[in-house]
């Protein structure tokens, strides 16, 4: 029988989102079956938060519970209750020291306090609300992304030869400088990051990786764009960020530093990096890779390839204008998606827990519904 199957690949981790399913036709393996308002939980490592609400019959993989909802609970409450922090330590008692697995012994001795139905179905569409509160602004967020995305593949996918109204192809090194000032000793240590830019060392990775002495540290003024020689996920052939940290930091003497002619200027290079495709389209020829994938690039080398840029500095001005606005809103609309996070977080620990109780007239109303 040809059924919908989900494996745990299927499941985004932490928001109880189906990414997809494949069909059940020619798998051989053993599948557990699922119905509708069954709540799955992936057992293989359960600290990656991988569960699902099912709104369809089908089977599922191995490696994920198959929960169903007893009759004195309701689906969605089962749904949210294994979203609790109470519940997330018990399945991280696993068995299995690489493939680490839920242990269902240890999990269905955990206690939960059940209220009754009525206030169960209260509590979760109380939370479901705030689910698709976040939903609603992660879509926009998307959107949002996607639409910035498509004005920087306009810009300079689509406009990369000839002259564009106050545009030219230039070389690199016509438009950014290296300045080569070095550590005064009072600098904080920063590292480069795909999606935060420059940050604290500490702050971003835990501990600072800084040599004891940091007097040929790289100084980084703000604006300046710096150039990380090392491959970090999508870009393998390393990131060029531009610094808006108003004080001073340093970074490795094995980053490039460069100061932009304009400010502007430096966030168009920034928007133009920030693609890993255009990031790789100006790198890879002038990059060469050693025998353990290392990066093999001197600064002026990095200089020396060409860009289609705006010279005149209005048109650098209404491009970092826009990039700057679609960046702010984006960035404020993250934060009201964590906050909404958290704000639910801070509701399931409350009413979850039975510290926070549903009042009696809301209650009422679900026992008339």
């Amino acid at each position: 029988m040809d059924e919908p199957c989900i494996e745990l690949e299927h499941i985004e981790k932490e928001t109880g989102r189906l990414l997809g399913t494949i069909s059940s036709a020619g798998q051989l393996s053993t599948k557990n079956t699922f119905r509708i308002g069954d709540v799955l939980f992936g057992k293989l490592r359960p600290n990656l938060r991988k569960y699902i609400n099912c709104d369809f019959s089908g089977v599922c993989s191995s490696e994920i519970w198959v929960l169903n909802a007893q009759k004195q609970t309701y689906s969605s409450f089962l749904f949210y209750l294994i979203q609790q922090e109470k519940f997330i330590r018990s399945a991280c008692i696993t068995s299995g020291s690489k493939m680490p697995r839920a242990d269902w012994s240890v999990v269905s001795e955990v206690p939960f306090p059940l209220p009754p139905l009525p206030e169960q179905k209260a509590i979760a569409d109380l939370l479901f609300t705030w689910d698709e509160a976040i939903k609603k602004t992660e879509r926009l967020i998307h959107a949002k992304e996607r639409s910035l995305n498509a004005y920087g593949r306009d810009l300079f996918d689509r406009r990369n030869d000839g002259n564009y109204d106050g545009w030219k192809v230039l070389k690199l090194k016509s438009v950014l400088t290296e300045h080569g000032d070095k550590s005064t000793g009072l600098e904080e240590v920063y590292s480069v990051s795909v999606h935060k830019g420059l940050i604290n060392q500490v702050e971003h990775l835990g501990r600072s990786f800084s040599a004891a002495n940091t007097d040929n540290y790289n100084r980084v003024h703000f604006g300046d764009i710096v150039y990380t020689k090392s491959p970090t996920g999508d870009f393998p052939l390393g990131i060029v960020k531009q610094s808006y940290t108003e004080n001073d930091v340093i970074v490795s003497p094995l980053y490039g530093v460069f100061t932009p002619k304009t400010f502007n200027l430096g966030i168009v290079l920034d928007f133009y990096f920030s693609s890993s495709m255009r990031a790789r389209n100006y790198l890879f020829p002038i990059v060469q890779k050693g025998a353990k994938n290392t990066i093999a690039i001197t600064n002026k080398t990095f200089l020396s390839n060409t860009l289609h840029l705006p010279v005149d500095e209005q048109a650098q001005k209404e491009v970092a204008e826009f990039v700057f606005a679609a960046r702010e809103e984006i960035g404020l609309l993250k934060q009201l998606a964590e906050q909404y996070k958290t704000q639910k977080r801070g509701l399931m620990q409350k009413m979850l827990t039975g510290e926070w109780r549903v009042k009696s007239e809301i209650i009422n109303q679900y026992m008339e519904a």
